[in-house]
């Protein structure tokens, strides 16, 4: 009997201690699908803008192959969500099995218990086993057994009893999982659908921009004067203020200057680390490339990040700091430059600024939202190390 009850204890444990890892797991990829979801829906309001405006092809091939990327990723998670059930499902249907077998034992047990009960029901007999004993010992034995005997049966419907509720309990669960499964399947098959609506917009746009090159080459031409500017514009504003801070260091250390180191490594150890100033997707990495359609031409060297945003969304600063400047640039509207020690970082495209030049700025603090310009919301965002831009995507978490 203890034999039975030891491996009903050890299959009941891990059981239960399964559940936990498996729900950890789940939620991680709920978390990453809604992640993409959201970054989907922001892409998509900024399309039916495009769209309504028809305006900039290339801003929507932009758009629409970071939308088809993400829908990918999302599809890989439904894949990955979707085997994840299907083992959890497996287990489960060996867990129940298991839970069977058990069952038909313990079962098998009782009613053998039962029987013997039935047998030897008449308390006459009970008592004529005890008195017919030939010593006292013997009755004392006998009556032990007797005693024992109704404790085991009293046992055994306890330990019935329990595995029918888990029984119970993993067939209710094993149908939770396959519904979430089903529903996983379903919305999948949706998915794909919505990927291949996506490159057939996509080769669309490549067909109209094929078909209109000497148009989009100007309007490009035009984007690298404006993306140039920018780049002399901050590269200037940052040599003054790193030209300053040279002439602090030559001479005596001022308390200002220990106050800047200070704040440069605090910044420098959050490297990898520090808060995204927006909520949205990147439609532009740093570095240069070439045209996504006439593979010939370079389009403008990106010494940030773009990040497509919902509209107004607010924009913070990532790190403790000063305002070094507020700034309006063609193209680009307002801009604001932070400083933290030797590091700079520039947050454009605003359409509302709340902080001034000078003004002290802490981690996560609101310092204006994302302006709506032509047919893009998006903030543009760089980080510098002294006079050098870095890629914003290696010190963002």
């Amino acid at each position: 009997m203890k034999r039975f009850t030891v491996i009903l204890i050890l299959l009941l444990t891990a059981l239960v201690a399964g559940q936990p890892a498996f729900a950890q797991n789940t939620k991680r990829q709920e978390n990453r699908k809604a992640k993409l979801q959201k970054e989907i829906n922001i892409i998509n309001d900024q399309l039916k803008t495009n769209a309504a405006k028809s305006r900039n092809a290339l801003s929507s091939l932009d758009l629409v192959r970071k939308q088809i990327s993400l829908r990918k990723s999302l599809i890989s998670e439904s894949d990955r969500e979707i085997d994840s059930l299907s083992r959890a499902i497996a287990s489960k249907e060996r867990q129940i099995s298991a839970l069977e077998g058990r069952l038909d034992t313990l079962q098998t047990l009782y009613g053998n218990l039962v029987l013997k009960a039935y047998k030897t029901r008449d308390e006459k007999i009970w008592y004529m086993y005890i008195l017919s004993s030939e010593d006292l010992g013997q009755a004392w034995r006998r009556a032990s057994y007797l005693k024992g005997f109704s404790k085991a049966m009293s046992r055994q419907a306890k330990q019935v009893r329990a595995v029918r509720d888990t029984l119970s309990w993993e067939r209710d669960s094993l149908e939770t999982l396959k519904v979430a499964a089903g529903q996983i399947r379903a919305q999948r098959v949706s998915d794909v659908n919505s990927l291949k609506a996506e490159e057939t917009s996509a080769e669309k746009l490549v067909s109209s921009l094929n078909g209109e090159r000497a148009r989009y080459e100007k309007q490009l031409a035009a984007k690298r004067r404006e993306v140039e500017a920018l780049n002399r514009e901050i590269a200037e504003i940052i040599r003054k203020a790193t030209a300053g801070s040279s002439s602090k260091k030559s001479g005596s250390k001022s308390t200002s200057s220990t106050v800047d180191e200070k704040l440069s490594g605090e910044f420098a150890a959050n490297k990898g680390r520090l808060p995204w100033p927006v909520d949205g997707t990147v439609i532009d990495s740093f570095g240069e490339r070439n045209h996504p359609v006439f593979k010939n031409v370079k389009l403008p060297f990106n010494n940030g990040v773009t990040v497509a945003t919902p509209v107004a969304a607010p924009v913070k600063a990532v790190f403790d700091g000063t305002v070094a400047q507020v700034v309006v640039m063609p193209g680009y509207n307002k801009c604001v430059l932070v400083r933290h020690g030797k590091y700079f970082t520039f947050y454009c495209r605003l359409g509302s600024v709340s902080v001034s030049s000078g003004d002290k700025v802490k981690t996560g603090q609101v310092i204006g939202t994302v302006d709506t310009i032509g047919d893009e919301t998006s903030l543009h965002f760089q980080l510098w190390s002294g006079r050098e831009p870095q890629n914003p995507e290696n010190w963002l978490k």
